[in-house]
């Protein structure tokens, strides 16, 4: 099914598309006890009755218990167990033991290394004892399990305190099994979909993914792995946040030969024609004067399990976007979300004693998942989108056609066309396609604001309501010739998806094509 802004991309190619579908992908979910801090952790030990020269041993005996309960697990289960000594792929070598044992539920393998954990050390003031928080190293132990809804998982738990624990899984192969469930048939290579028998269906049941009830489902693999929850650290709950999401949506080609005379097209235009302002727009953030961080766009090629392809990814600070192929039949736009303070949530808040209705800074609770969906979708979305306007010459003819021609608006007053190779004409369309109003739409004075900067505005009066004025007469030619549509009930307007072709197209070719072949017809 697609849905949302993507539908453009998806008509455009639809004699070569099977279907598209939008899923979850990579989860890394992490668990927090409330013993993070040093004050709580001094709490805690303070609660076991505990002398100071006797927190060491406790400490050092309840580490040795986490290894002898996972060597318990794995005699019991008769899985193996190994201590590593070098670098492996542990994902890679669980798939390999549960194939060549025939598991397919329930514990696969066991193993431990030492790795940098956040745990405590202990510092005297004025003759006593406190605690602090501190970086140290560990044993680690990595158990592997073909769980019945979500195939082959991994839960690290850090053997030292505060036992902070990881749990890994992948949307994609609880979709599967979601499909084998429902009797919906489905072919899948390297962990992605090329066919689906059902392909709407399937989109239903991956909306479902967000509302699973993920703390039950966490704290069970928490139960398994960690004794202490029995005993010591009984009553004290993990607290769950999603640590890395990637949500991924899946262009399938009905075969191979369609996906990889496109792929090149689209790949060669997201490396020339998506700068800083558009990577921003796609992720919905505004590009300020006092942005820190960085915006990075690198195309690097990589090797799947059958296959080598070519990967774009634009990174803006620790999220970002990227687009590759997946064994040249799909065609893979995925947003990866490890910080989601950049992005805003709509949450009752109390303010002045008062509940109201903000947007705020998005959390990583797993309480927000289904705004991690939102926002990545409409990332996906607007890429998909942005990439609509690659290799499409009759269409293209035809839209710049209507934009440059004479228009009536509602009320029947002509407006001209507009000229996208003018200067005039590039900066009101570049004021107007601005990635900070991707999410929530510009108004007026936002427009005023992007203008300041441009030649025409210094010939404008000065006085602020002439100034009004003429945007809004500029908005109402956008308007007439559908660039934009009103936000209903709101003062705000918004950027519709065939003015996002038109302008972003006007821009590339003053900005980066026109040169080139002005250079060409010169020689």
């Amino acid at each position: 099914m697609a849905g949302g802004r993507m539908k453009d991309f998806v008509d455009k190619y639809e004699d070569r598309i099977h279907g598209v579908l939008s899923c979850f992908d990579r989860m890394l979910f992490r668990g927090y006890l409330p013993i993070m801090s040093g004050w709580a952790m001094a709490e805690f030990l303070n609660s076991l009755d505990l002398r100071f020269n006797n927190l060491k041993p406790l400490l050092m005996e309840n580490a040795q218990r986490v290894k002898e309960h996972a060597l318990a697990m794995a005699t019991q289960h008769h899985r193996p167990y190994e201590y590593l000594r070098g670098k492996i792929r542990m994902e890679d070598t669980a798939q390999q033991i549960a194939k060549r044992d025939g598991i397919t539920e329930g514990l696969v393998c066991i193993f431990s290394i030492v790795q940098p954990c956040r745990s405590f050390s202990f510092r005297f003031e004025k003759g006593r004892p406190f605690v602090q928080s501190a970086k140290r190293k560990c044993l680690a132990m990595y158990f592997y399990f073909i769980d019945a809804d979500f195939g082959l998982i991994h839960v690290r738990l850090q053997t030292w305190f505060p036992m902070e624990i990881q749990v890994y899984l992948n949307g994609h192969e609880w979709m599967a099994r979601k499909l084998t469930a429902n009797g919906i048939g489905y072919t899948k290579l390297d962990k992605a979909f090329t066919w689906i028998e059902d392909i709407e269906r399937a989109q239903t049941f991956s909306n479902r993914f967000q509302g699973l009830n993920w703390p039950a489902i966490l704290d069970r693999y928490a139960l398994r792995v960690n004794p202490q929850l029995q005993d010591i650290l009984r009553g004290r709950q993990y607290y769950w946040v999603t640590t890395q999401s990637e949500y991924s949506t899946d262009i399938l080609f009905k075969n191979r030969q369609a996906l990889i005379e496109l792929y090149p097209k689209p790949l060669s235009h997201s490396i020339q024609c998506f700068g800083a302002p558009e990577v921003m727009n796609f992720l919905g953030r505004k590009l300020r004067g006092n942005f820190e961080g960085e915006i990075v766009s690198d195309l690097s090629s990589y090797v799947c399990r059958r296959m080598g392809g070519m990967r774009i990814k634009h990174r803006v600070k620790e999220n970002w976007i990227k687009m590759y192929d997946k064994s040249a039949l799909v065609l893979r736009v995925e947003t990866v979300i490890n910080s989601p303070e950049e992005f805003k949530v709509r949450k009752c808040v109390t303010r002045k004693g008062e509940s109201q209705t903000e947007w705020v800074a998005m959390r990583k609770g797993v309480a927000y998942l289904f705004r991690y969906r939102e926002v990545s979708m409409l990332a996906n979305a607007s890429y998909l989108n942005a990439l609509a306007v690659v290799d499409d010459p009759t269409a293209a003819k035809r839209d710049l056609d209507r934009v440059t021609s004479r228009k009536k608006d509602a009320s029947r007053r002509p407006c001209p066309g507009f000229n996208p190779m003018a200067r005039h004409d590039s900066d009101l369309f570049r004021a107007v396609i601005n990635g900070e109003h991707s999410l929530k739409g510009f108004t007026n004075r936002d427009i005023r604001r992007k203008l300041e900067t441009t030649p025409q505005f210094k010939t404008w009066d000065k006085d602020p309501k002439k100034q009004s004025s003429r945007v809004s007469r500029i908005l109402r030619k956008f308007h007439a010739h559908g660039l934009i549509a009103k936000i209903s009930r709101t003062r705000s307007w918004k950027v519709t998806a065939y003015g996002n072709r038109v302008m972003a197209t006007a821009i590339y070719l003053r900005d980066s094509d026109f040169h080139r072949v002005y250079a060409l017809r010169a020689a």
